[in-house]
C-alpha cells in the first residue's frame, strides 16, 4: 500500500476515533447536564415542601398569635389581624371562632351571633353553641342559654368551665336542682377554677345551705368582696321576682379600692378551648388578672 493511502486511512481511523471520543464526552456531558436538572428538580420540590410547610406553621403560628391578642383583651385588634389571617390562607372554623369571640367582646352581637351560626355544622359546633348561649344570656333569655349550653356541653362533656356556665345559667333559669349536678362537675373536674368555686359557693347560698358556702369560701380564701357579692346574689334570686332582674354588686367595694364582683352578670371569655360565662372575678387573683365587672361595653379578662 502506497504511503499516501496509508496516511488517508490513518487519518480516517483518527477522525473517526475523535468523532467517538468527541461523541462520548458530549453523552458525558447530557448525563451530567440531565443529573444536575434533575437534582435541581428535585431540590426546588424539596424547598416546595418546605415552603408549603412554613406555610402551615406561619398559618397556625398567627392563629396563636391572635388568640394571644384576645387573653390580653386586644379584640378590636386582633379583628383587623383575623381579617389578614383569612386574606392570606382564607376563612377556617378556628378563623370563624376567633372572629366571633372577637365580634362579641367588642359589642357587634348581631355579626357574632351569625358567625357562631357558621360554626354548628363544623368540628366547632361547641364553640358556636356556647357562644349563642352567652349571647343568650346577655340578653337575659337563661331558659334559650340553658339549652344552647347544653347542646355545648354534650359536644365537650368534660369542659368544666362550660359545665359551670350551665349550672350558672340554669340558677339565673330557676332551675335550681339541675344546676347541682353540672356545678358539682365544674368544681372537682377544676378544683383551681375560681369561676367554679364562686358558682357551687352560689348555689349553696341559693339552696341555704351557708355553712357550707362558708366553709368553701374559707378554703379558698375568697376576699370580702367577693363573699359579700355571692351573698347579696343569692338574696336577690331567692326573692319573687329575683332570677330575671339583674344582679347589681355592692357598690362600697368600689370604695375600698378591690375588685367589684358581680357573680349573676354574664362575662363574656375568651376561647381557650374551655371558657365561658363568667360569674365571678377570681376569688384570690394575682395583681396581673383583676378583673372589672361586666357590663355591655366592658373588655373584662378572660377566663384563667
Amino acid at each position: 500500500m502506497c504511503p499516501s493511502a496509508v496516511r488517508r486511512i490513518l487519518a480516517f481511523v483518527s477522525a473517526g476515533a475523535a468523532a467517538v471520543v468527541i461523541a462520548g464526552c458530549a453523552g458525558v456531558k447530557d448525563q451530567y447536564a440531565a443529573s444536575a436538572d434533575a437534582q435541581q428538580r428535585m431540590a426546588a420540590e424539596a424547598a416546595a415542601d418546605t415552603k408549603a410547610g412554613a406555610s402551615v406553621d406561619t398559618q397556625a403560628t398567627y392563629l396563636k398569635l391572635v388568640e394571644q391578642m384576645q387573653k390580653e383583651d386586644l379584640w378590636f385588634a386582633s379583628l383587623a389581624h383575623i381579617d389578614a389571617l383569612e386574606q392570606r390562607w382564607g376563612v377556617s372554623p378556628e378563623s370563624t371562632r376567633t372572629r366571633a369571640e372577637a365580634l362579641r367582646q367588642t359589642g357587634q352581637a348581631v355579626s357574632a351571633e351569625a358567625a357562631y351560626k357558621r360554626l354548628l355544622s363544623t368540628p366547632l359546633a361547641s364553640a358556636g353553641y356556647r357562644g349563642l348561649g352567652l349571647l343568650a344570656g346577655t340578653r337575659g333569655n337563661y331558659a334559650e342559654a340553658v339549652q344552647l349550653l347544653t347542646q355545648a356541653q354534650r359536644r365537650t362533656p368534660t369542659d368544666a368551665l362550660l359545665l359551670s356556665d350551665l349550672g350558672y345559667a340554669q340558677l339565673r333559669a330557676g332551675q335550681i336542682e339541675d344546676a347541682r349536678l353540672p356545678l358539682m362537675q365544674a368544681l372537682q373536674l377544676r378544683p383551681d377554677s375560681t369561676q367554679a368555686q364562686a358558682n357551687l359557693a352560689l348555689y349553696l347560698e341559693v339552696t341555704n345551705q351557708r355553712d357550707q358556702a362558708t366553709a368553701l369560701m374559707d378554703a379558698n380564701r375568697m376576699s370580702e368582696t367577693t363573699r359579700l357579692a355571692v351573698r347579696e346574689a343569692a338574696q336577690q334570686l331567692r326573692a319573687p321576682g329575683g332570677l330575671a332582674a339583674p344582679i347589681v354588686a355592692a357598690a362600697s367595694a368600689s370604695t375600698r379600692g378591690e375588685p367589684i364582683v358581680a357573680p349573676l352578670a354574664l362575662k363574656p371569655s375568651r376561647w381557650t378551648g374551655a371558657g365561658g360565662m363568667r360569674t365571678a372575678t377570681q376569688t384570690n387573683p394575682p395583681a396581673s388578672n383583676a378583673e372589672a365587672p361586666f357590663s355591655p361595653n366592658s373588655i373584662p379578662r378572660g377566663t384563667p
